[in-house]
Parts: C-alpha cells; structure tokens; sequence
C-alpha cells in the first residue's frame, strides 16, 4: 500500500519540501499549481451498497449495471455516477487508486501522477513536474536541463551526442569503454559511431574487413552467409574448405542461410 501511494501521489507533486533544488519562482509555482489541483480535482471516493434510485446504473467503467444493494463506488465530483470497486482505477494507468483517492478531469478519474502529467512535464531523472521555461525532451521523455547526464559519469549532454542504455543516456565515452560489443573479427569495440551488424548473437563492424568470409575476404553486407563457430563464410563451398583444413568439425552448424538473416 505504502509504494502503490508513493507511485500513485507522488510528494514532490505537491508540497515543495520534497524539492529542495527548485528556485523561487518554480516554488512559487509548484504551490499555484497544488492549490488548484486541491481545488479544482481532488476527491475521494465512497464505497457504500448502491442505493434504490440508482438500481440498474451503469458502472461508469465498465458499462454492466449496478443492482441495488451491490456494493459500488461514488465519486461526488462526478454527480449521481457508480463504479464497481474493481474499477474504480486510474483512466490512464489503470491501477486501483489506493484509498479511493481520485483526481478528475472531463469526466475521467484519474491517480495523482497521471493527472498531474496531463498539465506539466516530469523529469525522467528526478521524477519531478519540471516548471522551467526550458527542458530537454529527448527518446520520448524530458529532463530538467541540469539533470540530463550520463548515466555513468554525469558529464552533462545537453547539445552533445549520446547513446541510450536502459532508459537512460550514456555519453559516447562511458558506452565505448563499459557497454559497447567487441567485434568479433577485429577485437576492438563497436563504438556509437560505427556501424555494427549481429548475427546469432555475435556482432562485427558493418565495414568490408570485418563482415567477410572468413576463407576468402568476400564482404558479406546483403549477401547470403553461413555461420561456424564464430566465424562467417559466403558459400557452403568456403564453409567447406574450412572444414578440410580444420582438425575438428562440427556439422550441426553448418546449415547455409539462403538469404541473409533479420539481424544481418
């Protein structure tokens, strides 16, 4: 219950002391912002047994009637409404909303942190409404512009290159050394900048002397190819020849891609 009202009434959406690093001016805002929100959108809802005059209401959500005497939800900013408990939840995120607690907006319901999001911006890095003029929105999502930073080693980014990791940016220098492939013709990182191609979980640089036949150089980019232990072949007939001068083979591998793979 406790994370449900954390996910769903998040406190820095309304009293400024869970925002310590705000200016004046968005403090200033932040308290406008809470107020109307109290005013204007801020319910909670009841549950007692559908009453007589409203016997065979829709429930709000779901549309299947309400008898009388069956247990149901009211929300008094919505008028003379029902909903069955089980629907009484978030229009945007579909969760229950823990104790009932609601905000409204034409006619939805919906959890504070969705409601909230319908007018301002939330940071995807402090998990604030952002009140600045300014932010960066980038993969979908926005930032404060002073919280837009690697992942890693918080270099800030704003106007520089990056690459996303799990949601997250990471500078070019962090990926390189921490997370990028190593080719697997050449041994040297895959770096943001270059072109990369993955076959079978393997990966090799998109360039013509990396992604070739292993016997006799062939660049293999849009081209048919064959897979061994690691190692690419163009034809079943250099497939072969590596096999003749090899100690050891293994045939289950063998099977000669007709065309090239998805990944390629």
């Amino acid at each position: 219950r406790a994370r449900a009202l954390l996910q769903q009434l998040p406190p820095q959406d309304c009293d400024e002391r869970y925002c310590p690093d705000l200016a004046e001016e968005e403090r200033r805002q932040l308290r406008a912002f809470s107020a109307r929100r109290r005013q204007e959108a801020l319910g909670q809802g009841l549950a007692c047994p559908v009453p007589g005059p409203c016997h065979g209401c829709p429930c709000r959500k779901c549309g299947r009637r309400l008898n009388k005497g069956d247990p149901g939800i009211s929300a008094s900013r919505l008028g003379d409404q029902f909903w069955h408990p089980s629907c009484f939840s978030c229009h945007f995120c579909h969760q229950q909303l823990v104790d009932l607690i609601y905000f409204q907006q034409d006619g939805r319901i919906y959890c504070g942190r969705h409601h909230a999001e319908l007018f301002r911006p939330r940071c995807a890095s402090c998990d604030q409404l952002i009140f600045m003029e300014e932010c960066i929105e980038a993969e979908g999502r926005r930032w404060h512009l002073e919280h837009f930073c690697c992942l890693e080693c918080d270099e800030p980014l704003r106007g520089q290159r990056y690459v996303m990791r799990s949601g997250r940016p990471c500078c070019r220098g962090c990926f390189e050394s921490l997370f990028a492939e190593p080719c697997q013709a050449c041994g040297d990182p895959i770096g943001a900048d270059s072109e990369e191609v993955t076959h079978q979980g393997l990966h090799w640089h998109a360039r013509a002397a990396c992604f070739c036949c292993s016997l006799c150089r062939k660049p293999l980019r849009g081209q048919p190819l064959a897979c061994r232990r690691g190692r690419l072949f163009c034809s079943d007939t250099c497939s072969r020849g590596q096999d003749a001068s090899s100690t050891a083979s293994d045939s289950s591998d063998s099977a000669f891609a007709s065309a090239p793979s998805p990944d390629s």
